[in-house]
């Protein structure tokens, strides 16, 4: 790759465009589970080139927007404590939970600090330590592997003030759980790019072979958004499942070894759950045993929390696909990304957020 303006040329953009038209095939569903990819899709206007028998479907791609309402809500209850600082993502901060969200409790007084990585809290901690610093720790793969380089750093340092608030989560598995759920007929996954640099092409070949869903993991320019979709529908045109990779530039079938080895030394799998798609077995991560000391679950004691779902927000169904954002009442009313009353509005990479932002 010499230039990103390569997967940018409209030339290329069209011959892609006139390939997929000659595809005669029946009505496609073909899902997308990134964030990125949904934002890229909608602003590049991919969504309107397509014969109307091709239909894309956003699925549960966006981090926050899948961290389930009782995770917020246990989040919110930590910040109360007033010899804590809560260090997290710009976006985490609006997402609304039952009774207030992470913005509200810093107007009221609580100390939360806006980071760019699990890095920037550790160094926090180092600086103020008459307070325990708890960084919320929400992300796919992508993230999870310099997080737990930042465990094995604190535990080096002996920094016993920092702790983590474990919401990282595992996509195949959630993949899984949409076909196991038979709400979609789905014919085709484009999967993650950010997420295959760490766990590789093979961690989707269950799903070519024991539900015969093609796979392609796809880069985020439009051209490789394109050709992701061509490869897949000649895929379904020749009745084969496999698993293939597009982003090339940055995928390996192996994944990031170096990268799943740190994952392996600090978590282990756990349970999780997620907004929209409930608990899925062995979908998350928590710290293991060597590094307990600092899961801010452990260290606070922290409960299940009653939570409720905002009346009327469709963002669960949105979520599993079931649901376009237009088809919730809220949206572009009560809901907007100014004032969002669900966490698919909050994020820039969440469905209703994109579907608000390019596709009025």
């Amino acid at each position: 790759m010499k230039y990103i303006d390569e997967f940018r040329n409209k030339r290329i953009a069209e011959k892609i465009l006139n390939e997929i038209k000659k595809i005669k095939i029946e009505r496609v569903n073909l899902m997308e589970v990134c964030g990125t990819h949904t934002v890229a899709i909608f602003k590049s206007g991919i969504r309107n080139l397509f014969p109307k028998n091709i239909n894309l479907i956003s699925g549960p791609g966006c981090p926050v927007c899948v961290t389930s309402q009782s995770d917020i809500d246990q989040m919110i209850s930590l910040v109360r404590n007033k010899n804590v600082i809560i260090a997290t993502f710009g976006d985490m901060v609006k997402v609304p939970g039952t009774t207030s969200s992470l913005e509200k409790e810093h107007a009221k007084g609580s100390n939360i600090r806006i980071v760019y990585s699990a890095s920037d809290a550790l160094e926090i901690a180092k600086l103020k330590k008459d307070k325990k610093i708890i960084f919320l720790a929400v992300g796919f793969e992508t993230t999870s592997p310099s997080v737990a380089s930042v465990i094995e750093d604190a535990k080096k340092e002996k920094i016993d003030n920092f702790s983590i608030y474990c919401n990282h989560k595992l996509i195949p598995p959630a993949m899984k759980a949409i076909l196991e759920a038979k709400e979609l007929n789905l014919n085709g996954f484009i999967c993650p790019g950010h997420v295959s640099t760490i766990i590789g092409s093979r961690a989707y070949e269950f799903i070519a072979r024991d539900y015969r869903i093609p796979c392609v993991i796809s880069g985020f320019e439009p051209t490789d958004i394109l050709e992701s979709i061509l490869m897949l529908l000649r895929q379904i045109s020749q009745k084969k499942a496999e698993v293939q990779i597009q982003y090339r530039r940055a995928v390996k079938p192996e994944g990031n070894k170096l990268a799943q080895r740190i994952l392996k030394r600090v978590f282990e799998i756990d349970d999780a759950d997620w907004r929209g798609l409930g608990i899925i077995k062995k979908s998350g991560y928590r710290l293991n045993k060597k590094y307990q000391e600092f899961d801010a679950k452990y260290k606070f004691k922290i409960k299940e929390k009653k939570s409720e779902e905002a009346k009327g927000c469709l963002c669960g169904q949105v979520l599993r696909g079931t649901r376009n954002p237009n088809q919730c009442k809220l949206f572009g009313k009560k809901c907007t990304p100014e004032n969002p009353y669900g966490p698919c509005m909050v994020s820039s990479e969440g469905t209703c957020s994109a579907w608000y932002k390019y596709n009025q």
